[in-house]
């Protein structure tokens, strides 16, 4: 972690404030602070490159997206004893969904510390989770997992989730998909591309998702209808919060 330190030392008082912006979002003091600037820090800020690693949060962004599929697994575990395997991957898609992350970022504030190229502006909605998972990434780092995972649970889905409101949210992604499409004048085009004997009495179905002929999304389900719409999430994930939501 040297070279993290050398690159982000020099601003005391821009260190204090970030220390001081952490402390009242997450309710503890960072240790080491070069591993959140490197958080908060994205690709379109300009700096210089060491032995081929860019001065980013992409890496950070992986190491958090991993840590917080875990503890929202072990949470709703926990939270939901007799619920099955389904519900469980379910729930946590929700959870980690970019474009929950991308809200839970804007109403804890981390717009206001993430770094681009262009002054003041968020080149796009997705850089809001990503920066959240890249926080999440150097949290992990910095005070390891037990920690990480009390944080996230006390300071963030207890406080800031409403997690049975999201168990009931029902959203149709295959209309939200075909409205985008519609308004952005791209072509979309759902395929059953395989059927999957699973038994005597049930088949797995796959369904895809194109764009303009370019793969957007893959759905499975026992019906067709179910692997559409899973199809349809994982492709507006992908898109983050586009202008189809304003």
């Amino acid at each position: 972690m040297r070279f993290f330190s050398s690159f982000f030392a020099g601003n005391k008082a821009a260190d204090k404030s970030l220390e001081e912006a952490i402390k009242n979002i997450f309710g503890y003091y960072p240790g080491n602070i070069a591993l959140y600037k490197l958080a908060f820090r994205h690709k379109s800020l300009p700096g210089p490159v060491n032995n081929g690693f860019r001065y980013n949060n992409e890496r950070l962004e992986y190491l958090g997206d991993a840590v917080l599929g875990s503890v929202v697994a072990d949470f709703l575990f926990k939270k939901f004893p007799f619920k099955d395997e389904g519900f469980l991957t379910e729930m946590r898609s929700r959870i980690v969904s970019r474009s929950n992350l991308n809200l839970l970022s804007r109403k804890l504030g981390l717009d206001k510390l993430i770094q681009t190229g262009k002054e003041n502006h968020i080149p796009g909605t997705s850089v809001l989770g990503d920066a959240f998972e890249a926080f999440v990434g150097a949290l992990y780092l910095d005070k390891g997992y037990r920690f990480t995972q009390k944080v996230i649970v006390t300071q963030i889905i207890q406080c800031h989730l409403d997690v049975d409101e999201l168990m009931n949210k029902e959203t149709n992604f295959k209309s939200k998909m075909i409205e985008w499409a519609q308004k952005e004048k791209k072509n979309l085009e759902f395929i059953l591309v395989e059927e999957i004997e699973n038994g005597k009495r049930s088949k797995i179905y796959q369904v895809n998702l194109m764009l303009d002929d370019k793969l957007i999304g893959e759905g499975k389900d026992f019906s067709i209808k179910k692997a559409e719409q899973n199809a349809a999430r994982q492709a507006w994930e992908s898109l983050g919060e586009t202008e189809a939501d304003a």
